[in-house]
């Protein structure tokens, strides 16, 4: 007997969807081989926007990121994300460029959680909201690197959905870890238990190798701050390591030891965790610590230059840590723009877009969000060095906080987010902190002083006081830059459609669109073909290889075939795209030209009739 995948099933898997309104989130059901499902749209070209970098200035610390190489190949694309993904895993052009080289996809689609936000609908059907993210992750799957990562930002509403239907699209084994974010530190009263955070999920093409090739997080200096140096060694601070017996071993491991006071002890009923060599070893190399008195069971030192470098990451992360959508609204996209009130309902925080893209990409490398939104994730990839493609789907949010955001962002003109970082707490005793005591600990003993105090002037005055002030004064470093500007983003809006189902003609047809270098374009990239330059020497549109393609809006003729021949060189084959075709040119073509062939729009591009609108 054959082994069965799980999967999930729903209502109409096997059909698509398309828009029924251009710009906003509502579909309708086709049959997948739908022209209006099919066709694939190409991307319009609009202005480029360009900014530019701040000097640097001595009021700022500046980070090694804020000289980063500002990137300015970017795309920000107005259109339904599905066509997007279309255009860019189809038209040749683009799936050279993408297919196979994003190294990140972020989403934070929809969640479905039957409410309606100011900025989209949010309350689509269950089977609607499956097959409009199956179709997605499917492309995205085409566009992700070998050695990238896709991350799936949801709630409790569709995540469990959300899991089995990745495992189908990327496998099983594939998936990586379910991220919980704590998206609210506060408590709502008004439900039965407060929702505290969302969840992401995370899969990678290459499986469990991805642990080799994903960045570790930064070290905390609370946690270098466990590791002392009380006996000066040497090789800088260290830590305890774990205590020299353990439960099990071998009578190899059972041996006296003379400690440095001259006390003889042997574990009883336990056994060293070293072998006699290996704290001879150890011990010659001053690595073996008996306490302060020389009189405790040896345990060997674990210095902090040998510790890794970074942190694994957890599955939990906590606001503090990541930031929360408080933060994000309140303190960044409110002073941003506040011109506009509520100017998003969910936004991320930049923070939380940081943490993602560090551990999932590098400098130069693409990062990909097709549910753009208030544009974080491609704000925050142009402020870590990352390349960067976008798209949003309601004009009034591309227009209104997307573009202006992402144009905020490369002239400088947003210091929220992760563009700057307070400056670091240091020591500003005479003599140093105590051992075992950070910076963060003598702050915090300060500001708790402070509030005990604060009351009694005379003990304000006395000198008890002042000495524990001395004695734990701090003071910041200056603030530092992150990120001081510069780059550009294309700006592109999706073609329009060239291609039409007319249900009571049962049959396909074109446009009003379909004329003139719309419907060149659109041939050529429904067809596969890449477009010639205008200074190309052909009269031909688009190639494929060996093929060359033109576009005729109007009648295929055997004159027509006749010009095209005596224009292409030995080895080339002509296809010959029309709106009409006389009687015995593709006879004609066919034997003037071996291999080559017409092509009747629209009916030889999408053959298709029965039930489309089912």
């Amino acid at each position: 007997m054959t082994a069965q995948r799980l999967q999930l099933t729903w209502y109409n898997k096997d059909k698509a969807l398309i828009p029924t309104e251009t710009g906003k989130y509502g579909y309708m059901w086709v049959d997948p081989s739908d022209p209006r499902y099919c066709e694939t749209h190409t991307l319009v070209l609009d202005d480029y926007v360009q900014g530019s970098q701040t000097p640097k200035s001595d009021e700022f610390a500046y980070s090694e990121r804020a000289d980063l190489e500002p990137q300015d190949d970017n795309l920000l694309i107005l259109g339904e994300s599905g066509d997007v993904l279309e255009a860019l895993t189809r038209v040749p052009e683009l799936a050279e460029k993408y297919v196979g080289k994003v190294k990140l996809i972020y989403i934070d689609p929809p969640f479905n959680t039957a409410q309606t936000f100011a900025s989209y609908e949010d309350n689509l059907e269950h089977s609607i909201w499956l097959t409009m993210m199956r179709d997605r992750l499917h492309h995205m799957k085409k566009l992700l690197a070998d050695d990238g990562s896709i991350w799936v930002h949801l709630d409790d509403v569709e995540v469990h959905r959300m899991r089995v239907l990745m495992d189908e699209v990327f496998g099983a084994d594939r998936f990586i870890a379910t991220v919980a974010w704590e998206k609210d530190k506060g408590r709502r009263n008004d439900t039965d238990i407060s929702g505290a955070h969302d969840l992401i999920l995370i899969y990678a093409p290459s499986g469990r190798q991805w642990k080799n090739v994903r960045n570790l997080l930064p070290r905390l200096a609370s946690q270098d701050a466990r590791y002392q140096n009380p006996d000066n060694d040497p090789r800088g601070p260290w830590l305890q390591g774990d205590n020299g017996t353990a439960k099990s071993g071998t009578e190899k491991n059972r041996f006296p030891v003379t400690l440095p006071s001259g006390r003889v002890v042997t574990p009883k009923g336990r056994y060293w965790r070293f072998s006699p060599e290996g704290l001879a070893e150890a011990r010659a190399d001053g690595r073996v610590w008996f306490g302060k008195d020389g009189d405790s069971l040896p345990v060997i030192k674990r210095y902090l230059t040998d510790v890794q470098t970074g942190l694994v990451p957890r599955t939990w992360w906590n606001a503090d840590e990541a930031g929360h959508n408080q933060e994000a609204k309140r303190d960044h996209l409110n002073k941003m723009f506040p011109e506009v009130e509520n100017p998003f309902s969910t936004p991320k925080p930049e923070r939380l877009l940081e943490r993602i893209i560090h551990i999932g990409s590098n400098p130069g490398d693409i990062v990909l969000d097709v549910f753009a939104g208030s544009g974080t994730t491609a704000a925050v990839a142009q402020k870590m060095g990352r390349r960067w493609v976008t798209c949003e789907l309601l004009e009034s949010t591309f227009t209104t906080f997307t573009r202006p955001r992402l144009e905020k962002v490369l002239n400088d003109h947003d210091p929220g987010g992760i563009t700057r970082t307070r400056g670091e707490r240091v020591d500003a005793t005479v003599d140093g902190l105590p051992d075992g005591v950070s910076p963060e600990d003598a702050a915090k003993f300060t500001s708790v002083l402070n509030k005990l105090i604060k009351d009694d002037p005379e003990l304000k005055k006395s000198v008890e006081v002042k000495t524990l002030k001395a004695a734990s004064k701090t003071r910041r470093t200056k603030e530092v830059l992150n990120w001081r500007g510069g780059g550009g983003f294309q700006v592109a809006h999706l073609s329009p459609a060239c291609f039409d189902y007319a249900p009571e003609l049962d049959r396909v047809m074109l446009t009003a669109a379909a004329t003139g270098q719309t419907l060149i374009e659109s041939v050529a990239a429904n067809l596969g073909f890449t477009l010639l330059h205008a200074d190309d020497d052909y009269v031909f549109d688009a190639r494929r290889g060996n093929a060359l393609l033109k576009v005729v809006e109007g009648v295929a003729t055997t004159e027509i075939v006749d010009w095209l021949a005596s224009k292409i060189q030995p080895g080339e084959t002509i296809v010959l795209a029309a709106t009409t075709v006389m009687d015995g040119v593709r006879q004609h073509l066919r034997k003037l030209v071996k291999g080559s062939r017409v092509v009747a729009l629209p009916d030889d591009v999408f053959r298709y009739s029965e039930g489309g609108d089912q």
